[in-house]
């Protein structure tokens, strides 16, 4: 199968297509915010300079990424074909990614952009609501996954709490980042041929959309 990059606003789907694509194709999905809290976890000195990182909130530069990415690229599971979640989220990290592969001998696969609508986004993210409990997620704004009780859980009866982040300034602020940063990574893939928009809007259409693309 070809390797997928996924682009995407915040709220815009790339968990859930990537959860459709691992579940049908045995795709690996690649996140480096994984990457970087499994590697916090591990008894070296890297691992323990990236938890200390990660506590004290300070950003993990780009070199301790791509070395984390290489080991994770050259593992068997990728064979079968790999999507990379959020990354890259900058034109250089896109050069230097490029680098990697063809070190590895990786095909660049097709770059994938979620097209969801501001509106469609901002009621994902604004109306989110979480169980303390169990950590299910419902959304009081969508019509989609609400809740019978918007205090109370369906699942186990706990309560349901919305993030502080989880408000319309806040998305505001990271879906103009997110234009600004991706503008000039998408310009870079569109003039190489490889970028490629599907819908975001709808779960169903959106695997129907980028299934079209993976067996052309």
């Amino acid at each position: 199968m070809k390797n997928i990059i996924l682009i995407a606003a915040p709220a815009a789907g790339k968990g859930t297509l990537s959860s459709m694509l691992v579940d049908k194709y045995n795709y690996a999905h690649i996140s480096t915010g994984d990457l970087l809290r499994e590697a916090s976890l591990e008894k070296t000195s890297l691992g323990e300079k990236i938890s200390n990182m990660l506590k004290n909130g300070e950003l993990v530069t780009d070199e301790i990424v791509f070395e984390l990415l290489e080991k994770r690229l050259s593992k068997n599971d990728i064979k079968n074909g790999y999507i990379l979640d959020g990354f890259p989220r900058t034109l250089e990290q896109a050069l230097e990614y490029e680098k990697i592969i063809e070190k590895l001998k990786l095909e660049l696969g097709i770059v994938v952009v979620l097209n969801t609508e501001y509106e469609t986004l901002k009621k994902r993210i604004v109306g989110r609501v979480l169980c303390k409990k169990c950590g299910a997620v419902y959304n009081t704004l969508t019509g989609v996954n609400t809740p019978k009780n918007e205090h109370i859980c369906d699942k186990c009866g706990g309560e349901l709490y919305k993030r502080s982040d989880d408000n319309e300034e806040s998305f505001k602020t990271r879906y103009e980042t997110y234009l600004e940063k991706t503008k000039p990574l998408i310009k870079y893939y569109e003039d190489k041929g490889s970028l490629f928009f599907i819908n975001g809007e709808d779960k169903e259409q959106m695997l129907k959309e980028i299934e079209v693309l993976l067996h052309d």
